[in-house]
This record gives structure tokens, C-alpha cells and sequence, in this order.
């Protein structure tokens, strides 16, 4: 089965070039979107995609360049659609996504007075690999970010990390690397100042060749093309591409 990358976009929460970090992981028979942030809705316009074409949303954590856009595909698919769909996301997110960010915009008495009237909310643990729709299948990764937050990263179909936004954790790569096959590494990358709640370039350089040789960048500022050189051999993702995934290497499409 193929599976293939493309990303929505590869920007930083404050990027306007290149749009919020959310992708679609693409197999043979389904998309699934993980993250949906503010941008996401003009995105998949772009893109000619719709809402409809989606078979699953899978949300990492709950700041608004990740589920920013929720609202707005939560109205269309009632209202317009007639229909929940579906969205994964770690059992200890429910309850914050829906009272500090969506409650607030959607909340209609009686019509819509709780996250399940709008989305089929499929609960995630971590630790446990589930398919999530045919052909892609996800664990989830409790990964540092803000204190006091929960933050996941993903661990795709077995090979492939999906960092979320989180501080460096060297130990986790390497095991990944070292102790689960991991062949590629899709990882968020601030390409200056002190990671406070990011990780850095710099870190990110510092890692073994093994590690790094599996490494693509995204999650960047809008400073990305004069800063591309400092990156040394680390690759960046691309806003809008597509690649197709083959082992250790994403193959870009024309």
C-alpha cells in the first residue's frame, strides 16, 4: 500500500508564508488530517480539496495553529453535510478542546451542547498503535511542550515519527531510531533563539548522523529561505507539496 505526505502547511504559529503546521498522511483508500489549524480551511481550498474529502482529523494538542479551523469544519459538516466527523484525539484533550476553545464559538442550546453533537470524538491512549482509517495506523507519544499542557507527538504506521510541537528529547529519537525501526523523522524546528518550548536547529544539528540522516524540518518561521543554510544537510518540508513515502526517503511529486 502507498502512503503518502502533504503538507498543508510548514509554518510556525505565527507564519503567514507558509501557513500552519497541519498535513494529510494519505494511503490508497483514505486521508487523514492531523491538525487543523487556523489556516487549514484556505488551505485545502487551495488545494481543491473540501471538507468532505476527509475520513478522519487526528488533533495533537490544543493551541489555535493546531485547531484553529475546528469551528469552522465543525459548522460546515453539521450544517452543510449532515454529519459528525470524525475526529481522534487523546482522551486528556476532550474537555479542553471543547471548553476553552471550541464551547465559546459553537455552542448553540439545544442544537449543539457538547463536542459529540458536532464530532464523532474517537479517544486515543498513549502507547497503544490503532488504525486510525485504512492503511495508516498511529501511536501516540506524550511529548514536553508548555508546562501544564498536554502535548503528542504521533508515531506513524510503525516507521515514522510526527513530532507535535515539543522541547528537545534527544533520548526519545534515539530510541526511536534504536529500538523501533523509526525510518523517517518529520520533525518542528525553530530556526533561532532559545528553545523554550520548541526545539531548536541547533539541537536538532547536534544529534548522531543516524538520527539526523532520517530528519526532514517543518514547523519553521517565515525566515526559512535565509536561514536554509544554517539547516547544513537537514532537509526543509515544503508548504503544499506531496511526497510519496518510500522507506527512509519522501519522494516528491512533480
Amino acid at each position: 500500500m502507498t502512503l503518502k505526505l502533504q503538507m498543508l502547511g510548514t509554518g510556525d504559529a505565527f507564519a503567514k508564508t507558509y501557513y500552519n503546521n497541519n498535513a494529510l498522511f494519505m494511503s490508497d483508500t483514505a486521508r487523514l488530517l492531523v491538525d487543523c489549524g487556523t489556516t487549514a480551511p484556505i488551505s485545502l481550498h487551495q488545494l481543491g480539496y473540501s471538507f468532505q474529502d476527509l475520513d478522519a482529523v487526528l488533533i495533537t494538542h490544543i493551541h489555535a495553529d493546531h485547531v484553529g479551523g475546528l469551528e469552522e469544519l465543525a459548522f460546515q459538516m453539521r450544517f452543510v453535510h449532515q454529519r459528525r466527523p470524525v475526529l481522534y484525539i487523546a482522551e486528556t484533550l476532550i474537555q479542553p478542546l471543547w471548553e476553552h476553545t471550541l464551547k465559546g464559538g459553537i455552542f448553540q442550546q439545544g442544537i449543539i451542547e457538547s463536542i459529540n453533537d458536532v464530532f464523532e470524538v474517537r479517544p486515543l491512549k498513549p502507547g497503544k498503535t490503532i488504525e486510525v482509517v485504512p492503511g495508516i495506523s498511529v501511536e501516540l507519544f506524550p511529548t514536553r511542550h508548555i508546562p501544564g499542557k498536554d502535548s503528542y507527538s504521533l508515531y506513524v504506521n510503525e516507521h515514522i515519527f510526527y513530532s507535535a510541537d515539543m522541547t528537545f528529547n534527544p533520548e526519545l529519537l534515539n530510541q526511536l531510531v534504536d529500538q523501533r525501526g523509526c525510518s523517517l523523522i518529520l520533525h518542528e524546528c525553530q530556526l533561532q533563539g532559545r528553545g523554550e518550548v520548541h526545539t531548536t536547529l541547533d539541537e536538532l544539528k547536534s544529534l548522531p548522523e543516524s538520527v539526523r540522516r532520517r530528519m526532514y524540518l517543518m514547523h519553521y518561521s517565515d525566515r526559512m529561505e535565509e536561514l536554509r543554510e544554517s539547516a547544513g544537510d537537514l532537509p526543509f518540508l515544503r508548504q503544499h507539496a506531496t511526497y510519496t513515502i518510500m522507506d527512509d526517503q519522501l519522494i516528491p511529486e512533480p
